[in-house]
């Protein structure tokens, strides 16, 4: 990874992260103590990452991530083993989407790699990997299945939107 490269990836480790836990943890709506509707963004930072970015230094740092995050919201490694689920899983839809003359060497998945459509495809499945894991976790049983559907439905329909907005705004096309 060039000096250039590791520099963009901390800012946007470091956005990624402020943002999250400053103002898209204000957000979350809900009736009550349940809060249905979460817009989890973070996870973009994995998603971004270069496609021959090195498995156990993406396990690592989506693990860094996500333990950031659980500390500010107080949630004891929830954040953390469902972006370190997400890294994992990662390589096996990247692959599955991959080209036939495959990847550039230095490729990252973006709106450039994919297109526009391509690429939201691939952030909503990572997405609703991510989510169902993460509620899967947060309630940690199966027993309340339908609650771990609805939360990950109306979390997903609200992220995906924020991650379109933020892919066109930021993400070239070329």
């Amino acid at each position: 990874m060039n000096p250039g490269n590791l520099a963009q990836q901390i800012t946007r480790f470091m956005v990624l992260l402020l943002f999250q836990v400053l103002i898209l943890k204000r957000m979350s709506m809900g009736w009550g103590e349940v809060a249905y509707w979460n817009i989890l963004l973070y996870p973009l930072f994995i998603l971004w990452l270069p496609v021959r970015t090195n498995p156990l230094i993406m396990l690592l740092l989506a693990f860094v991530l996500g333990l950031s995050i659980d500390m500010f919201y107080d949630s004891p490694g929830i954040h953390a083993s469902a972006l370190v689920f997400t890294a994992f899983v990662r390589p096996l839809v990247l692959n599955w989407m991959e080209p036939r003359e495959g990847y550039n060497l230095n490729a990252a998945p973006s709106r450039a790699l994919f297109g526009l459509t391509g690429f939201l495809q691939y952030a909503a499945i990572m997405m609703g990997v991510h989510l169902f894991f993460y509620f899967s976790v947060d309630a940690f049983t199966f027993v309340y299945i339908a609650d771990i559907l609805l939360k990950t439905f109306f979390s997903f329909v609200l992220s995906m939107a924020f991650i379109a907005m933020v892919t066109l705004i930021f993400s070239p096309s070329k």
